[in-house]
């Protein structure tokens, strides 16, 4: 398929797609979550005892809850990219082992699994051209 093989001269608008949608997706699912409040956080941050953390979790809860929105939008500008990356890698290895710890099996477990492996990856990648990063 030669006439496809040009396409990676473009692997920056790539990135940028990529960056916007997960970034636009990640502020949907977690504005709500940052808007919750004490209650609403401790309710996420419970899932860090699937993890071994057992204290504060509302202050667990708000800072995943954080990362979602604040990690969502600053993917989606690109800026301090690899360490937005990183948080949210950790951050859905907790959704994954809550969904797993919760009896979901991989069904439940598979949208954050996915999500920390494209993160995971994007961190080694880089933002690309597009950004505010941009190296």
């Amino acid at each position: 398929m030669a006439y496809l093989s040009s396409l990676g001269k473009y692997k920056d608008l790539g990135l940028l797609i990529i960056r916007i949608g997960l970034g636009a997706m990640f502020i949907f699912h977690g504005y709500p979550k940052l808007m919750g409040g004490p209650n609403g956080w401790a309710g996420l941050g419970e899932s860090t005892k699937y993890v071994g953390i057992h204290f504060a979790p509302v202050f667990w809860g708000f800072l995943a809850a954080l990362t979602e929105t604040l990690g969502g939008f600053l993917i989606l500008i690109g800026l301090s990219f690899r360490p937005v990356c990183l948080l949210l890698v950790i951050n859905l290895f907790v959704a994954a082992a809550m969904h797993l710890g919760k009896g979901d099996g991989l069904q439940g477990a598979a949208h954050a699994i996915e999500d920390a492996i494209m993160f995971a990856g994007l961190f080694f990648i880089g933002p690309g051209r597009y950004s505010v990063d941009k190296k």
